[in-house]
């Protein structure tokens, strides 16, 4: 089995790796300014022309760029499970709402419209034909609808984690699955992190926003808009914590809402939809949310654009207010300029937050010691590390415990 690592490799974001020069897994973008896509993919088309396409999750940085794919008179099918096509035309919409027609957005309003005429969808644990693959589809336990993607081209069994959890989420439970193969390629996000329980993330939460509820003050929480924003609704609802939600994050619960088999427990995430207030209105309703006492869910996650950016500045100047980020923020984002000097760039402008800051480990990746326990099931496999920040170390690692591990370099060729 060939694979070309068109992305991800030695970096979080863009991930695509082609397999046999005929399947492609992935096709990301890599939130930065500009934005960067996997090798080859320039506006006007993409620089492979796969026979097949299986996306793993809908997340932006492994399914974003997919409708570039489908330039000229290319068609390639693509697979995937149902709440993961409906994430991902998600994105693409968002994508050309906001970068439509420049160098940022790669991909034309005909090659998103063309995605749901060859889109085919699966559960998992069924297994198709793609480009000569035989494909099975694993709960990966991250996102609903994340898979861990198996293909057998008859002679290798190998093994995309995609992203994963090994720890329950109120949204989704952990990824159970352990295929049987002989190449496994795991994302390694948090590979040197360990994370604190979940449990005890939730109280301290909770206990943070009804201090500040109860002094008179406003939380603005920023989430991503798939997969944390339901998190959060969930932990609101299940600690009584009045709140409002604002964003893409809104289409998303409903979509997520119609998928119950997707879903941990159906009925909390329709307890927590019914438990939030959804922001209808513009700046002028967001502006008088910004002075009551609740918790506002909005995106974006790291402070790059969305409604945040009428409530941060609106929020901003009050110390009794906070500003409770949940998820990992990237380098150079508002978000992260934010927890490191007290002040961000909202709309071009840098403003100075009086505002409590605070930062909340909610993540949906698994950690050090999930890691290591999924991979436990893999030692006689060649292990290959992608998506993080240390792919090198890890891999070395690895293999000071015994494993064949390596971590492929960005553009390399493998035979396996």
């Amino acid at each position: 089995m060939k694979l070309r690592f068109l992305g991800g490799a030695g970096e979080v974001g863009r991930s695509a790796v082609l397999v046999n020069d005929a399947l492609l897994l992935d096709y990301g973008m890599k939130t930065a300014n500009p934005p960067q896509f996997p090798v080859g993919l320039s506006r006007g088309g993409s620089g492979v022309d796969p026979e097949a396409v299986v996306v793993s999750h809908g997340h932006l940085d492994h399914a974003g760029a997919v409708p570039a794919l489908l330039s000229g008179d290319r068609r390639p099918p693509v697979h995937w499970t149902p709440p993961t096509r409906e994430l991902a035309l998600t994105l693409a919409r968002d994508t050309l709402k906001l970068h439509g027609g420049t160098y940022d957005c790669p991909f034309t309003e005909a090659e998103l419209k063309r995605v749901t005429q060859v889109s085919e969808t699966h559960g998992y644990r069924e297994s198709f034909e793609a480009a000569g693959h035989e494909i099975t589809l694993f709960d990966a336990g991250h996102i609903p609808g994340s898979a861990h993607v198996l293909v057998d081209d008859g002679d290798t069994r190998f093994l995309y984690t995609g992203d994963f959890h090994t720890h329950d989420q109120r949204l989704v439970a952990g990824t159970t699955a352990r295929p049987a193969a002989d190449v496994v390629l795991t994302e390694s996000t948090y590979s040197d992190v360990e994370h604190e329980d979940r449990a005890a993330i939730e109280e301290r939460f909770a206990e943070s926003v009804r201090t500040t509820l109860w002094q008179g003050g406003t939380v603005v929480v920023p989430a991503f808009a798939i997969g944390r924003t339901q998190e959060m609704l969930m932990v609101c609802e299940a600690f009584d914590i009045p709140c409002y939600v604002d964003g893409m994050g809104k289409g998303v619960t409903e979509m997520l809402h119609r998928h119950p088999e997707f879903i941990r427990d159906g009925d909390a995430l329709g307890r927590a939809k019914s438990h939030a207030r959804f922001v209808t209105g513009r700046d002028g309703q967001r502006r008088r949310i910004a002075e009551e006492n609740a918790a506002i869910v909005t995106t974006s996650g790291m402070l790059s654009g969305g409604p945040a950016m009428t409530y941060v500045p609106a929020v901003r100047s009050n110390p009794t207010n906070k500003i409770t980020l949940t998820g990992y923020q990237v380098e150079g984002t508002p978000g992260r300029e934010l927890l490191d000097t007290g002040s961000a760039e909202i709309d071009g402008r840098v403003m100075p937050v009086a505002a409590q800051t605070q930062s909340y480990d909610f993540s949906a990746h698994a950690d050090r010691d999930g890691l290591r326990s999924f991979l436990d099931a893999y030692r006689d496999a060649a292990v290959l590390v992608n998506h993080g920040d240390r792919c090198g170390e890890f891999a070395a690692e690895l293999r000071a415990d015994g494993y064949d591990a390596s971590a492929p370099e960005l553009g390399e060729t493998l035979s396996v």
